[in-house]
């Protein structure tokens, strides 16, 4: 029996805040972003780091695109072409670097992870109202988020993302539905095009193989999802695991930790 789908919801554009004045070294923006909600894509003069304090972002810039938790941010180099959206919603917590400001992760799009300290550092200054933070308190606090942004290293851990238009509609729709059970050959056929093509073009613009990046996919989903609070059970599911415990062993492989500690850990961190 051919499985049956519902067609997930579209995404909505939002539109852009104006134009944060400039950094000097730091500004911040606090905004809520609904689900499904996203920046179309665009650029700044300046660095940005960013954050959800709560919830899940997805940031695709460079031909990548990364998920965040609150236990990680990204880093997005003056003038790179980004958009920015969140599947279940997210408090977006946006950093506006000066570009001579700071020495650190500069030359390219980062995964970063975000410690405790920082955190509450961002949280703090989030908390500041407008005419507080030209305060020589906030200046200091402002200073000492910059130098901890500099000690940060970047992780390994982005999804590559195809530009081609032969590809990208791919990728698209399994992000959309990651349990979606076309092969590598079925893909090949709605796409007009062998097998054996495919499998080369996909190696070559994202240096992974299908298989490889749509289990990579499911582990992005799976952050995404628990963290947005579904349960393990559900997102199971949703990625197109036969039980909750295929999905478990998955996640604990690559994580270190089973998705419900994963899950508990990133409540304590909103929290």
């Amino acid at each position: 029996m051919k499985r049956q789908t519902a067609a997930p919801e579209p995404w909505q554009p939002l539109q852009r805040p104006e134009e944060q004045e400039e950094p000097c070294p730091l500004a911040l923006r606090v905004q809520s972003l609904p689900a499904r909600g996203f920046f179309a894509e665009h650029t700044h003069p300046w660095h940005q780091f960013v954050y959800a304090s709560t919830g899940v972002l997805t940031v695709t810039a460079a031909g990548q695109c990364f998920v965040i938790a609150p236990q990680q941010a990204v880093w997005v180099p003056a003038g790179l072409p980004h958009r920015t959206g969140s599947l279940l919603g997210a408090e977006f917590r946006s950093l506006y670097v000066a570009p001579e400001a700071l020495p650190g992760p500069q030359g390219q799009c980062a995964l970063l992870a975000v410690t405790p300290f920082l955190r509450a550092l961002i949280l703090e200054a989030g908390s500041l109202l407008p005419e507080e933070r030209g305060s020589t308190d906030a200046q200091h606090l402002f200073a000492l988020i910059l130098s901890r942004l500099a000690r940060l290293q970047p992780l390994p851990a982005a999804l590559p993302w195809p530009d081609s238009p032969g590809l990208a509609p791919l990728c698209e729709a399994l992000y959309a539905d990651p349990a979606d059970p076309r092969d590598l050959d079925s893909w090949a056929a709605q796409l007009h095009q062998s097998g054996r093509t495919l499998s080369r073009r996909f190696q070559r613009e994202t240096g992974m193989t299908l298989r490889a990046w749509r289990q990579r996919l499911r582990l992005f989903k799976a952050v995404e999802l628990l963290a947005g609070g579904q349960d393990v059970t559900q997102v199971a599911l949703a990625l197109g695991y036969a039980s909750p415990s295929a999905f478990t062993a998955m996640f604990h492989q690559a994580m270190g930790q089973s998705p419900s500690a994963y899950r508990q850990a990133v409540g304590a961190a909103a929290g």
